[in-house]
This record gives C-alpha cells, sequence and structure tokens, in this order.
C-alpha cells in the first residue's frame, strides 16, 4: 500500500522499505480500511496521500461524506441518490441523542446547528458555509439543508398552527427553483451554476420553529442574457419558454417551435433544470398569479426577440446605424411584446442624447455599429436585472416572518464556486474575490484565531503550519494601491481606457508583488493573480466598461414609458424625478461602480458571519467530466491543497472546538457535583451534605480545577482550564450534557416524587373531610326528614281525633233522637200492625249494629286480612280470641261516608222494603238462610248486616253468634 503512494521502486531500498511497512504494520495493528473512516483526523499519518487514498476509497464505495474535523467533505457522486436524502433519514438524524455517532451526512451538519440554536450552553446563531468549486454540488447541499430544517423545524402543537407553518415551509421550498431558473446557467464546469450569490436566513421561533426566511442575492452575472461564452447556456428560464410554453402561448409570446435566437444557443440540449410546469407551480405558491406570470414571460420573450435586432455599419458617422435585412420584423415584435412603441425603441438604441454646456443644451449623436449594440445589450441586462430583483423582493414578501415573530435564524450561503475559465473577466474577478474573502474567513475564523486563542489560554500547544491567503486579498483590494483601486479609479477619470493602458498600470503600480503574475506568452493584454485555488489569467479588455456599468437615461426613459403592467412596476414613472445635471470639474461625485458595491455586499455579508457561530462543509468535484464512478486524483488534490484540508485536519485532531468561560460552565454543571457519592472524598474537603450542596461558583483557575476534577470524578474526559476559559472537544460536551440530563432527571423524580406524596396526603384529607361532611349532612338531613314525619304524623292523629270526637258526638245526638223517636210509647200510624217478636229482635240488632256499617263503609278499599278484622272486632264488641268462627267479608262498591242523620229513615214503616237473603253459618257448620227487609238507607244497612251490595246478589259471610244465643237471624 504504501509502495503506491510514496512509489518505491525494487532492491535494497525496496527491502528496506518493506522493512520499514512491516514495523509501521506492527506500530499500528489493527489498521482500520480506509472506506471506514468516518473522520479524517483518525487516518495514520495525516498527509494530502493518506487523506486522498482514503475519500478515493469511500467515493468507489458510494459512501459520499466524510469529516474532516469542524468541517464536512462532500464529494459529488454525479448520479441521483435519493435513498441518502429520504425524509425518513432527516427524522432518523433528528431523533438520534448523538448524531455525530451515525454516518457523517450533511443532515449531521444541520442537526448540530439546530441543536446549537435551541442552546446547549447559550442561543447563537448558526450560519453554514458551503463552498468549492463550480459543479462540487454547493446549490444540491444548500436545497437539501433546506428540507432538511423544513422537516425537522416543524412541529408545532395546533392543527392551525400547523397548517401554517406547512405554508412557510413550502413556500421556503419554492423559493429554490424560482430563483434556480433565473439565476442558474449551463457552464462548462456544471450544468446547474448559480450565477449569483446568496444567503438564506431561515428564522425560528423561542420554540426552535421555522416562521420565515430571507433571501439576500449578490452580483447577478447579468451580461450572461446578452453575451454567452461558447458551449455555455443563458439563463434556464429562457429555455424553459422556449420548450415548455403551450401553442396559444406560443402565438402570443411570438415563439414558434424551431425559431431561432441570437441569445438562446444550444437549444437542442435538454437538462434536467428545464422543467417549466415545476417553476410555474413554484412561483403559483409563492403568490405570482397566472396574470403576472404570462407578463413575466412575454417581457423575457420579447428579450429574446431583441437579441434577433443586428445593426450594419452606416459608414457615415452623421447617419444612424441601419438594421439588417430580418432585423426589422425582430424590433417590431420585441416592442410589441414589450409594451414599447417600435419608432422609440429603435430611435433610442440607434441615437444617444449628449447633454453639454453650462446651459445643459441637448445633442443628439448617431451611434456606431459597436454603441448601437451596446446600447441593445444595455436595454435587455437592465429589464432582466430589475425582474430579478423583484422576485427576490416578491419572495421575501412571501417568506419573510415579521421581526418580532422570530429569535434566531440559521443562515444558509451559497454562492459561485471558484472559477477559472479561458476567457475570464470582471465577474470572475469578483467570484473569486468573493471565495477570497470566504477562505480567510474560514483561516482566521479556526486556523489562526484557535491557534492564537491557545497560546492566550496558557495552553500547551505547538502550533500547526497552515496557508494564509491575506497576501492575495491585499492583491485584489488591499489599500492604498490594489486591483479594485485601480480599476475604479480608470472608471473615474471618465477618459477612454484601452486593454493594454490598464494592464501596464496594475503592473506598474503592484510590481514586486507575489501574488501578482504576469503571461507574456499571452497576445491580449492580461494579469494573473494566484489564488489560494490555483493561477488565473483575467483579460483587461471590457474590465473598465463592465465596472462602470453604465445605463443610458434615455434607456431609462424610454421603459418608463412602457404600456406594459409588468414594466410600469418595474420601472415606475416619477414626474417629480428630473434629470439631474451632471455636475462639472471638481464637483463631480464619485462613481458607484460595480465592484464597490459588490465589495460593499460582501463586507455586510461577513459581518453577519462574523456573528454567528459557523460551519463549513467543504465540497470536492471528483472529476470535470460530470462522471460518476471516476476519481481523478490530481483534481482532487488541487482541491484539498486549496482549502488548506490537511491543516484543518491537524487541527481538529489536536484542538479544542468547545470554548466555554469559567463563570458560564460553572452555573451549567456545577450540578454535576450530585452525581459524586457521599463517602468519596475531595481534594478541598466534603460538602457537608455529601457533596450535593451548592456551593457558590468559583472563578479562580485553581479552586476551578480542582471543581472540575470533582465534575469529572464519575465523568472522566479530556478537558482543560484556561486563564478565562474551559477548552473541550465535542465528545466532552455531550458527556457533560449527558450528565447533566441524568442529575436534572434524578432532580425532577425526587420532586414528582414528593408532588405525588404531598398530592396523595392532600387527597386522604380531602376524603377523610368529604366522608365527615357527607355524614353529617346525611345525619341532618334524616332528622329533618324525621322531624317532617313527626309534624305530619301529629296534624294526622289530631285530625283523626277531631273527626273521631265530632262522629261520635253527632252519632250520639242522632241515636238519642232516633230512641226518643221510636221508643215503645210513641204511637204508630193507624195502618201498621206489630212486627212479629223475631223480626222486632232483628231491627234491634240493625240499629244496634249500624256503626259496623259505617266503619267498614268509610274504611280503605286496600284495608284487608287482620286489620279489617280487627275493625270489625272493634265494632261488634267481640273478643278477639275467637276469629275463626266470625269471619266476615265486605263487598264495598261505593267509597265515603254517608250521612247519619239520614239513617233513622231507614227504618220508617212507610219505606220500600227490600229483600235481602242472610246465609248464616250456624254452630254445627250447617247454613240457614234468612232474609232481611231494608229501606232507603239500603247501603248504610247492607254494610251493617253484611248482606250483598246487588239485588239477587247472595252474601255468604258468616255472622258470628249471636249476643242473645240465638242459632241464625230470621
Amino acid at each position: 500500500m504504501l509502495q503506491q503512494v510514496n512509489g518505491h521502486g525494487s532492491g535494497s531500498a525496496a527491502h528496506s522499505g518493506e522493512s520499514l511497512r512491516e514495523d509501521l504494520k506492527e506500530l499500528l495493528g489493527g489498521e482500520v480500511p480506509p472506506q471506514q473512516l468516518n473522520d479524517l483526523t483518525k487516518v495514520n499519518p495525516v498527509t494530502l496521500e493518506t487523506v486522498l487514498r482514503c475519500l478515493q476509497a469511500r467515493y468507489m464505495a458510494d459512501t459520499f461524506y466524510t469529516n474532516a474535523g469542524c468541517t464536512l467533505v462532500a464529494m459529488n457522486p454525479f448520479k441521483p441518490v435519493p435513498q441518502l436524502y429520504s425524509p425518513e433519514l432527516m427524522r432518523e438524524y433528528h431523533a438520534a441523542s448523538q448524531p455525530q455517532t451515525l454516518k457523517p451526512h450533511i443532515f449531521t451538519v444541520g442537526e448540530q446547528t439546530y441543536r446549537n440554536v435551541k442552546s446547549l450552553i447559550e442561543p447563537v446563531n448558526q450560519s453554514v458555509v458551503v463552498s468549492g468549486e463550480s459543479g462540487a454540488g454547493k446549490t444540491w447541499t444548500s436545497r437539501c439543508l433546506m428540507k432538511f430544517y423544513a422537516v425537522v423545524a416543524a412541529s408545532p402543537m395546533s392543527w392551525e398552527s400547523h397548517k401554517v407553518a406547512e405554508r412557510i415551509e413550502q413556500r421556503i421550498l419554492n423559493s429554490n427553483p424560482v430563483m434556480e431558473a433565473f439565476g442558474n446557467a449551463c457552464t462548462l464546469r456544471n450544468s446547474n451554476s448559480s450565477r449569483f450569490g446568496k444567503f438564506i436566513q431561515l428564522q425560528l421561533n423561542g420554540a426552535q420553529q421555522m416562521t420565515g426566511a430571507a433571501v439576500q442575492t449578490y452580483l447577478l452575472e447579468k451580461t450572461r442574457v446578452a453575451c454567452q461564452a461558447p458551449s455555455e447556456r443563458n439563463f434556464h428560464i429562457f429555455y424553459q419558454i422556449y420548450k415548455g410554453a403551450h401553442a396559444e402561448e406560443r402565438v402570443r409570446w411570438r415563439l414558434p417551435e424551431g425559431a431561432a435566437f441570437s441569445w438562446l444557443p444550444h437549444p437542442e440540449r435538454t437538462l434536467e433544470e428545464d422543467c417549466f410546469e415545476v417553476t410555474r407551480e413554484a412561483m403559483l405558491h409563492l403568490g405570482i398569479d397566472a396574470p403576472t406570470q404570462n407578463n413575466i414571460f412575454q417581457a423575457l420573450a420579447g428579450l429574446l426577440h431583441l437579441g434577433n435586432t443586428r445593426f450594419a455599419d452606416s459608414g457615415n458617422e452623421a447617419q444612424p446605424c441601419p438594421l439588417v435585412d430580418d432585423a426589422q420584423c425582430s424590433v417590431g415584435t420585441s416592442a410589441l411584446l414589450l409594451g414599447l412603441p417600435e419608432d422609440h425603441l429603435l430611435e433610442t438604441l440607434q441615437i444617444r442624447t449628449i447633454r453639454a454646456g453650462r446651459g445643459q443644451q441637448v445633442f443628439q449623436k448617431p451611434c456606431s455599429q459597436a454603441e448601437c449594440n451596446t446600447r441593445r445589450d444595455c436595454l435587455a441586462k437592465l429589464v432582466y436585472a430589475r425582474l430579478f430583483d423583484w422576485l427576490v423582493s416578491v419572495i421575501n414578501s412571501s417568506i419573510c416572518a415579521a421581526p418580532d415573530s422570530w429569535t434566531t435564524f440559521i443562515g444558509l450561503l451559497d454562492v459561485y464556486g471558484f472559477e477559472s475559465f479561458p476567457n475570464n473577466s470582471l465577474e470572475q474577478l469578483c467570484i473569486n474575490y468573493a471565495n477570497e474573502k470566504l477562505q480567510q474567513h474560514f483561516v482566521a475564523h479556526y486556523l489562526r484565531a484557535q491557534q492564537e486563542e491557545y497560546a492566550m489560554e496558557g495552553l500547551a500547544w505547538s502550533f500547526v503550519s497552515y496557508q494564509d491567503n491575506q497576501p492575495c486579498l491585499d492583491l485584489i483590494e488591499g489599500s492604498p494601491v490594489s486591483i479594485c483601486s485601480l480599476i475604479n479609479e480608470e472608471c473615474r477619470l471618465n477618459r477612454p481606457s484601452s486593454a493594454a493602458q490598464l494592464q501596464t498600470r496594475i503592473e506598474s503600480a503592484l510590481t514586486g508583488h507575489p501574488r501578482l503574475g504576469r503571461d507574456r506568452l499571452s497576445p491580449e493584454p492580461s494579469f494573473i493573480v494566484l489564488h489560494y485555488a490555483g493561477p488565473v489569467r483575467y483579460r483587461t479588455a471590457g474590465l473598465v466598461e463592465k465596472n462602470k456599468d453604465p445605463v443610458p437615461p434615455e434607456l431609462t426613459s424610454l421603459l418608463q414609458q412602457s404600456q406594459d403592467p409588468l414594466l410600469k412596476v418595474l420601472f415606475p414613472a416619477d414626474p417629480e424625478d428630473k434629470s439631474p445635471e451632471e455636475p462639472s470639474g471638481q464637483n463631480r461625485a464619485p462613481v458607484l461602480t460595480v465592484v464597490s458595491k459588490f465589495k460593499a455586499s460582501l463586507e455586510q455579508l461577513l459581518q453577519v458571519l462574523h456573528g454567528t457561530t459557523p460551519h463549513y462543509i467543504r465540497c470536492i468535484k471528483p472529476n470535470s467530466q460530470a462522471q460518476a464512478q471516476i476519481f481523478h486524483r490530481e483534481e482532487v488534490l488541487s482541491q484539498l491543497e486549496a482549502c488548506g484540508l490537511v491543516e484543518t485536519i491537524h487541527i481538529s485532531a489536536a484542538g479544542f472546538p468547545i470554548r466555554v468561560s469559567h463563570r458560564n460552565f460553572m452555573e451549567r454543571y456545577q450540578l454535576l457535583r450530585r452525581l459524586r457519592p457521599a463517602i468519596t472524598p475531595s481534594p478541598h474537603g466534603p460538602c457537608p451534605d455529601g457533596g450535593r450542596s451548592e456551593c457558590p461558583p468559583c472563578t479562580e483557575p485553581a479552586t476551578l480545577q480542582g471543581l472540575l476534577q470533582e465534575i469529572l470524578h464519575t465523568l472522566p474526559a479530556p478537558l482543560h482550564c484556561g486563564r478565562t476559559k474551559v477548552f473541550m472537544t465535542d465528545s466532552t460536551l455531550e458527556l457533560l450534557e449527558r450528565g447533566r440530563a441524568q442529575v436534572l432527571e434524578q432532580c425532577a423524580r425526587h420532586i414528582q416524587r414528593g408532588w405525588r406524596r404531598h398530592r396523595c396526603r392532600t387527597q386522604a384529607r380531602r376524603r377523610r373531610a368529604a366522608v365527615l361532611i357527607q355524614a353529617a349532612v346525611r345525619s341532618w338531613l334524616t332528622r329533618k326528614h324525621i322531624q317532617q314525619l313527626h309534624a305530619a304524623a301529629t296534624v294526622i292523629k289530631r285530625a283523626w281525633r277531631e273527626w273521631r270526637i265530632r262522629m261520635a258526638f253527632l252519632a250520639s245526638e242522632e241515636l238519642d233522637g232516633v230512641e226518643e223517636k221510636h221508643s215503645p210509647h210513641a204511637p204508630c200510624s193507624p195502618g201498621s200492625s206489630p212486627l212479629p217478636p223475631a223480626q222486632t229482635r232483628l231491627q234491634g240488632a240493625i240499629t244496634r249494629l249500624w256503626p259496623l256499617g259505617l266503619a267498614l263503609a268509610n274504611a280503605a278499599v286496600g284495608v284487608h286480612g287482620f286489620q279489617r278484622k280487627l275493625v270489625v272486632f272493634a265494632c261488634l264488641q267481640l273478643p278477639v280470641g275467637s276469629p275463626r268462627s266470625c269471619a266476615v267479608q265486605t263487598a264495598q262498591e261505593q267509597a265515603g261516608v254517608l250521612s247519619i242523620r239520614a239513617l233513622p229513615q231507614a227504618f220508617s214503616c212507610q219505606q220500600p222494603r227490600q229483600r235481602h237473603v242472610i246465609n248464616t253459618r250456624l254452630p254445627d257448620n250447617s247454613h240457614r238462610d234468612s232474609e232481611c227487609t231494608q229501606g232507603a238507607m239500603a247501603p248504610a244497612c247492607r254494610r251493617a248486616s253484611g248482606c250483598t251490595s246487588g239485588l239477587g246478589q247472595q252474601s255468604t259471610h258468616p255472622l258470628p253468634p249471636h249476643p242473645d244465643g240465638y242459632q241464625g237471624w230470621q
């Protein structure tokens, strides 16, 4: 293996090398295969060759992510791997207690940033810097990270909140296809190259739920609209409307099938990004309705037709350049689609307006052929740049949250990769300048700052040498003289500047600079900058004009007169906006150049990054042909050298990425002393309760070191105490957090146990109190009920006694009157005859026993059995001991008390009589029928005598023996 790396030959040298390899194998015994090494810090030894061999082995095994200390190395697979980015895998990394123990992945970085926002120690905004060459996979990595955050940062409780969060996530994800359609293009190295830089700020609330996002863009390569390098294409959106428009839309936008456009090279090439319906649907979700989309695509079609407008040389400076033969139709179609007057459009392209003199007199001068083409290109770039900025503002208004609704953010930085083409101009200079700044940010934040901090804190540390790109930045942006300052000075001089003259100025002003080179064999004026990723040759032709980016005012005035609704929004007509007079001489204001604006925006971006905790993802391109399973060692090696990956691995292997101040450390982790057993002696003496009391935090390093030993007594881990900070690795931090969680869990259990005990006791007391209250209430209710019953009984008895006394009194009075009336001395009627003795005795018995009928008539219907017999015995004054000899049953048909006063009339001799048969049981159990005669008071008589109540009915009720000894009644 070492022979392949070092290339040793045969012979004695080979033999000695072989013995050396055997010694190394014995020393490093049990070496892990390279494809199984998830972290490059475990490579032994750490060299470019060993790192390259490990990456190659993992790439050929379809393992595309590898840790390199604080950096994640991402190899572009150049093939679809859907199972590597599934939502299930996202949730697995999110649910893992320690994502670092899983295989390296961009989801590991995403989960780490998300947990850091939730704050293990203190909440800090996070940022992920995705860097690499063009075609290394930065855009795809950023897209997958956005999907990951959209999945894990959405867990609202209510259904309404879930709908709102889902809509926000969908809009954030839909911003990607729109931005890529209008800002990405196919280049020599990448079929989906970002031609602008963007910083996406994912906004989270206090519950770590995604509430919105904001997009900031940098330096759109708008020159691509009108100028494409050989074998490269225009922006994706032009090919989408050219290939995906429907038949009626083609008629409306004047895009017939097979039409040729100068600004649409290689239309036959089909890419995955040429999906028009995806872009349309994403725009619809972002709030861009169908009519507005139609206006956007119509304007883009107008730009395509504008590109077919070509001018011929007039041959006379006083005459405007005429159009070529087939260009007149293109001008008319472009003017129609853009809503501009055709004549005015053509005049603006052919003639320029000049203001001169103190009175600002206006002169018109015909433009040359080159100037006409430049004005045409400027018009197209102006419309497309305004349209792109408007789309970004619409996206931000759709996805951005209110300032008071979010507290922290996670930033995703996706900028153009390092570029080096055969012809490099101002765009490549700005792109590489941005990559140099990001590399410097990495060097300053990680490589240099960490080592300097270790030395200041007094840690035993040997410095690791690294490649610093500060000299290259001094060459590009330094003061007082640099490449950017010289280009800006040429723009401020407002004089014709040739390419050779600019080259001479740069070489003379920056001669001897170690990062500036010169290609003496180049036929074109140029200069070479030795970037951190390699040398790049820049052509000086056109640098000054591109840096000026002049926009003739008559072009803006022309677009303000458009009747198209979209262009009216992009170029609002301001009546109060007067054309400013151009100052002259010393009063001329400095020109705001492209380089100046880009430098200012880049400084603002870096200021935001400095306020966050950065995380780095290095994208590596295995080959320049964009083919799977091909690993070019030379290309990968140059990328590893450029990004300083080996130095990063060295510092990461020996460094401590986690740094916490003494006060913050003790405030968070002093409770870990609860894990120390009570019998364990402490170097500073145990606390009275066995180490479980909370002592005030100490900030003295010596005291803190002892406390740290107490804390880590049961959690041994590498931890170093500096002068003002505590340094530890990620594994140590995880170990401390696990111990802290254990202590908090124990405390929570104590609290829960005490609360349950208190709750049980409270419930028992309440239950006893409830029982006592219920018993008292039931006792009171029972007493109340009994009192009511006693009162009711008293009232009933009193009423009964009164009634009985009244009835007795009335009965006695009536009986006295009857006796007096029917006394033996009373005269009888002349027609009457004396009754027989038997009937006389029977009538006397009926008269004497009439209260029995009164009592039975007024007795309740339901009275039966023994109670009825008692009533009969009481009325007959019979002994209770012989009930069987005198069983009496009564058939009642009416209820109520009859008048006693009518009773004597029942025994009048003049009343009609009814015959009643009374069956009497004699003492010898024989029966005898007898008759009784009743008058008008038959019911009372029947009740008194026990006869049947109905005519013709017989009563079988036996009667008791007569008190006079009669065996039966006659």
